[in-house]
């Protein structure tokens, strides 16, 4: 398909077609995803090498200012805002699907062209949301525990595992920010592929990123699901397996466009 580079990103444009998708659908966008990965490992690892690093520094950060509670929120938060970081990901599948060249040097193109101010405009979006996801993290953190402030991270995580409080926040914690989660999927399920790919203004890319969750919402929630329990793996091994993690799902969430979004 053609790339629309002539739309501008401030004229609204009709909301694109979607397709009913199915698990075979997240399977080969997993699969081309993949692909698309072992194709282009070098240009990938260079995007995301700032994942591992971040991750890095959040948890440094955390411990050093006592902020242990928000360790887990702010880790999480990278299902948040990983649509947005991932934008490059996007442009190199798109370029390798139409046989450009897909070298690095290319990756943030995006950013030079027309479609910029709607990426900045749904990527900021975005980071509200990720903001009041910590905001309400922290929130419930002090209704349950007040101006307690945990001693270690060892400690913190025994009274978490083991006391009433500790219960409720993980219970009341999981469902909060399943709930941000699902806000953030439906901003930006298939929002900044459309914008690379037609031009579309954040408005309708946005419109189509949750008209396809609501038409599709068994096979986006599985999706968003999928996504999560992948970067939970990839934070594992002190963040670093995010370098193998992020690339793949970037890819796919392109394929995924394609899949579910007309010509």
């Amino acid at each position: 398909m053609a790339t629309v580079r002539a739309v501008s990103p401030h004229r609204a444009m009709a909301p694109p077609a979607l397709r009913p998708i199915g698990l075979r659908d997240l399977t080969e966008a997993l699969r081309r995803g993949l692909d698309d990965f072992l194709a282009m490992p070098t240009h990938v690892l260079f995007l995301i090498a700032i994942y591992p690093i971040a991750g890095i520094v959040i948890a440094t950060v955390t411990f050093e200012y006592d902020l242990i509670p928000l360790l887990f929120p702010l880790a999480s938060g990278f299902a948040l805002i990983g649509p947005f970081a991932a934008i490059g990901l996007y442009e190199l599948s798109r370029r390798r699907e139409q046989g450009l060249d897909a070298s690095w040097a290319h990756a943030w193109a995006p950013l030079r062209l027309q479609a910029a101010g709607s990426i900045a405009a749904v990527g900021l979006l975005l980071m509200l949301i990720f903001l009041a996801w910590l905001i309400a993290a922290m929130g419930l953190y002090w209704a349950l525990y007040g101006s307690e402030t945990p001693a270690t991270v060892l400690g913190f995580l025994g009274d978490v595992l083991t006391t009433p409080r500790g219960w409720a926040l993980i219970v009341i914690g999981n469902l909060v920010g399943a709930a941000f989660s699902l806000v953030a999927l439906a901003v930006s399920a298939v929002s900044f592929p459309l914008i690379i790919d037609r031009g579309a203004d954040a408005g309708t890319a946005v419109e189509t990123s949750a008209a396809l969750l609501r038409e599709n919402p068994r096979t986006m929630i599985t999706w968003g699901l999928i996504v999560a329990g992948l970067l939970v793996a990839g934070m594992l091994p002190v963040f670093v397996g995010l370098a193998l993690v992020l690339p793949i799902l970037g890819h796919a969430t392109w394929h995924l466009y394609r899949r579910a979004v007309a010509p």
